[in-house]
């Protein structure tokens, strides 16, 4: 099956909200229906409902309308538009993670308890290692046990060594240690997994803060990567998360685990209209290629429930 194939699959709450709807939209009467002021209410409301967000969807609601209000359209052409005004404001910031050819590259991975971060971690290692680069992780999340676990099972699995320290340790200590450690072993890339306790935000601050401080003892342009891991299923919340990790720690990057779970897929449009931040990678699943680059066309069309 193509990761498309299983991306409609996957999407398909978020899908059958929006094709559904679209398909409500233009009524049993007639295979079109005019484009007027209450057709493109009815559109934003089903927008707003699949987590587009108010603005997001005013504005991709106004693009589809430029040029053809007054006219008669049909579902599929609906769902075209639609798809082709959300896959514009997503083409920007479908970007790889960048590959660096500083050893250790570091890639500092953020995100709350929950959102799927350290699976992502594993999957990301095990791809990374799959291309040839030579991994560390890091297994900073000092304070859940389970995390760590989780991390050593999908060390094993992917050929990686985990670096890990008791529990209740400092999360900066062992991040420098991983680092000196993947300096000595000559490694291309060091993962490093952290707590996500957004609630308490003083704490997530200082502790994140902390290990940026003690990284760059190592190396001033560390971490070259921030990357902030978000659960679809919150929706609207993702975008409050981007502002709060932005400003502690700098996010470069972002992965959107979760996409099968979810009647919440428009988020994804909200969050790349206004952050602009880049999007590598999106997971629909829990195996290994189930976390893939992200294609803005194709998840658009998914979304848009187009066959």
């Amino acid at each position: 099956m193509s990761f498309f194939s299983k991306l409609k699959k996957r999407l398909t709450r978020s899908s059958d909200k929006i094709g559904v709807g679209v398909q409500a939209l233009v009524g049993s009467d007639g295979p079109k229906r005019v484009l007027d002021d209450a057709m493109l209410e009815s559109l934003e409301e089903l927008l707003i409902s699949a987590d587009m967000g108010v603005e997001t969807a005013l504005k991709v609601s106004a693009n589809m309308a430029e040029g053809r209000f007054g006219k008669k359209l049909g579902a599929d052409e609906i769902k075209r538009l639609l798809a082709a005004e959300c896959a514009a404001i997503l083409e920007p910031v479908a970007r790889p993670l960048p590959i660096y050819k500083k050893r250790p590259q570091v890639v500092l991975v953020v995100g709350v308890n929950g959102s799927g971060k350290t699976t992502t971690i594993g999957k990301l290692a095990s791809q990374l290692k799959g291309a040839g680069k030579s991994v560390v992780i890091a297994a900073g999340d000092t304070f859940r046990a389970a995390a760590v676990e989780q991390l050593q099972v999908w060390g094993k699995r992917a050929g990686v060594p985990v670096l890990t320290a008791p529990e209740g340790s400092d999360p900066a200590s062992l991040a420098y240690e991983a680092m000196g450690k993947a300096e000595e072993s000559g490694a291309d890339m060091l993962l490093i997994d952290t707590a996500g306790r957004l609630q308490n935000r003083a704490d997530l601050m200082e502790e994140l803060a902390k290990i940026v401080r003690v990284i760059r003892k190592k190396d001033p342009d560390a971490p070259h990567n921030t990357l902030l891991v978000l659960d679809a299923t919150t929706g609207q919340n993702a975008l409050n998360q981007v502002e709060i990790f932005t400003r502690i720690a700098d996010v470069s990057g972002l992965v959107m685990t979760k996409l099968d779970g979810t009647a919440k897929g428009g988020v994804l449009v909200a969050l790349a209209d206004r952050f602009g931040l880049p999007i590598h990678a999106i997971g629909v699943g829990e195996a290994i290629e189930d976390l893939s680059p992200f294609d803005p066309q194709e998840f658009a069309n998914a979304l848009a429930g187009i066959e």
